[in-house]
């Protein structure tokens, strides 16, 4: 029997439980929703709360259908939509954590599509090439849902793939989440990008959205990617959201096509 809203709840323990879930979060609306969606929502809001940090293990199934008073097969459904999002991952044997950016190198190639042509697997050197803080113009500002001139941090960086300089992205922030970022800062750290602003800012980016398109290399680019002025370039412009599904990055990537070429999977 599938769940039902709600709105019209049958005598059951799931339905009894509403009161107690609302309790859990005052402003959680209910209505017109099914069970598993309103367990899925009070998580999401303890992830974004930081109740369970990146790489943290959340209670088990039995102990959270516990605090909302519901059935296991609700907590479930709810947690294998989070999975299903990249949200949390379910280990055999170990229980389900909170995703994080700092995971090995295999799991970070869910935000990188940029592949050899030989389809060998194979994860970049970054190098951050500067740092600038900077007004966002209207369209910056309408894509970060910023107020025009508002603070940003514009960086710039390359990515090379077996030495070569393949990707050059230019990446911009809004200022208040990033507070106190710097190339130096940067540089220090071990790890990806999404990882650092993770780490250090408490930022993580959920999910993205991406357009591409083909643009010919202008001369400061053919530079830094090592092509003729005019060579076929990939552009890739990626915004990226956090909890709350608010923008926080906005990425624009030129990538050569020599030898890689941008990947994406269909399900």
């Amino acid at each position: 029997m599938s769940e039902v809203a709600v709105l019209n709840p049958p005598s059951s323990k799931d339905a009894a439980s509403i009161a107690n879930a609302a309790s859990v979060a005052p402003a959680f609306a209910p209505s017109f929703q099914p069970l598993y969606a309103q367990i899925k929502s009070l998580l999401v809001k303890q992830l974004e709360s930081g109740e369970w940090q990146p790489g943290e293990s959340i209670p088990s199934e039995m102990d959270l259908a516990a605090r909302f008073q519901v059935s296991q097969g609700t907590v479930r459904k709810a947690i294998d939509e989070l999975a299903g999002e990249n949200l949390l991952i379910r280990r055999q044997g170990k229980g389900t954590f909170v995703a994080t950016h700092t995971e090995t190198k295999s799991s970070m190639f869910r935000f990188l599509r940029v592949r050899r042509n030989d389809g060998q697997p194979e994860y970049p050197e970054s190098e951050l090439l500067d740092v600038k803080r900077m007004r966002a113009p209207a369209d910056v500002a309408r894509v970060l849902d910023l107020a025009t001139g508002e603070a940003t941090f514009v960086l710039r960086r390359v990515l090379r793939y077996g030495g070569m300089p393949t990707v050059l992205d230019e990446i911009t922030l809004p200022a208040g989440p990033f507070k106190g970022l710097t190339k130096e800062r940067f540089d220090a750290y071990e790890g990806s990008m999404y990882g650092f602003f993770e780490t250090e800012f408490g930022v993580r980016m959920l999910r993205a959205e991406e357009q591409v398109r083909a643009v010919a290399a202008d001369p400061n680019t053919a530079e830094v990617l090592r092509v003729g002025i005019g060579s076929p370039l990939l552009s890739v412009e990626r915004v990226a959201f956090t909890y709350g599904n608010k923008p926080v990055e906005l990425r624009r990537g030129l990538c050569t096509t020599r030898s890689h070429h941008y990947a994406n999977e269909l399900n």
